[in-house]
């Protein structure tokens, strides 16, 4: 397993060529951050995860400081990060804003989203009208936005850390089985 997990995962050398993050240098090479262990990779995908959905935009970089900073393995936090990727962003910040709006105790009309439409209404063609509805959009999904998209982001954070601890764990006590009737067979 930990072979064909190691050919799935980037390189030390690729990932430091990686102009997003350069910038976190020598730290990123340490030899900590690349060893495949069970705590590891999974605080590596659970940290992967977590940014995967908690914001659209520079979720590796993000990421990949966050996993050095928790001594996780990069590759592995880089690589969950597309879990969640332009595809997916739709359908999940919509569901995130549902349930935020539910988490707040906001009302939610079937499948109504605010839209940036029924904002004040300034001159035709005044520029600032434009400004003004992208505002009074943001406000009014705003904060049910950010409060599902935290809800997710922890919820599936940690399941996703508990699900590869949970596999890892399964598989390590197959391998362990296996041998174990192998010694006996050949007793």
């Amino acid at each position: 397993m930990n072979e064909r997990l190691r050919r799935l995962l980037p390189t030390p050398e690729q990932i430091s060529r990686n102009r997003w993050l350069r910038w976190l240098g020598p730290a990123l090479l340490h030899p900590r951050l690349w060893h495949v262990s069970r705590r590891g990779i999974a605080t590596g995908v659970g940290v992967g995860v977590f940014f995967a959905f908690l914001i659209p935009i520079a979720q590796i970089p993000l990421s990949a400081a966050a996993a050095v900073a928790l001594r996780a393995n990069v590759p592995a936090a880089v690589a969950s990060t597309l879990v969640n990727n332009p595809l997916t962003f739709p359908p999940v910040y919509y569901a995130a804003w549902r349930v935020g709006s539910a988490i707040l105790g906001e009302s939610v009309r079937g499948a109504d989203v605010p839209a940036l439409a029924t904002a004040p209404e300034a001159r035709p063609g005044d520029p600032r009208s434009i400004w003004r509805r992208a505002w009074h959009g943001l406000t009014q999904v705003g904060k049910p936005l950010i409060v599902g998209a935290l809800a997710f982001a922890c919820s599936f954070g940690v399941a996703a850390y508990l699900f590869v601890n949970g596999v890892w764990h399964l598989h390590v006590r197959l391998k362990r089985r296996a041998r174990l009737r192998r010694r006996r067979t050949s007793s």
